[in-house]
């Protein structure tokens, strides 16, 4: 098990607490009526599975119920940074000490 910290409560919760809800940081399409169908097909499914470092959407649900970002390497599963909807990550691959 692992401690999450909510950027809302401002507080580490249990994992129980909460729920991943997929990947950070996709830009819908400006127009989805003038994508192809491969254009929406590739943003509806689509999604990276990187090896270390990875931007994910959570949701505290048995708390403020409110959506976040996390920042997460999938090799250790260590949480690098939680932070708020609409906020820049601090840590990316690139600025990541261990990769």
């Amino acid at each position: 098990m692992f401690y999450i910290y909510c950027p809302y409560c401002g507080e580490h919760r249990e994992e129980e607490e909460f729920h991943p809800k997929g990947q950070a940081h996709l830009a819908r399409p400006e127009n989805p009526d003038e994508c192809t169908d491969e254009e929406w097909g590739n943003y509806l499914y689509f999604r990276d599975n990187p090896r270390g470092i990875h931007h994910e959407i959570w949701v505290h649900a048995i708390g403020c119920r409110k959506f976040f970002n996390v920042t997460r390497d999938t090799q250790t599963y260590e949480i690098k940074e939680s932070y708020r909807m609409g906020a820049t990550p601090e840590v990316t691959h690139a600025n990541d000490p261990l990769s």
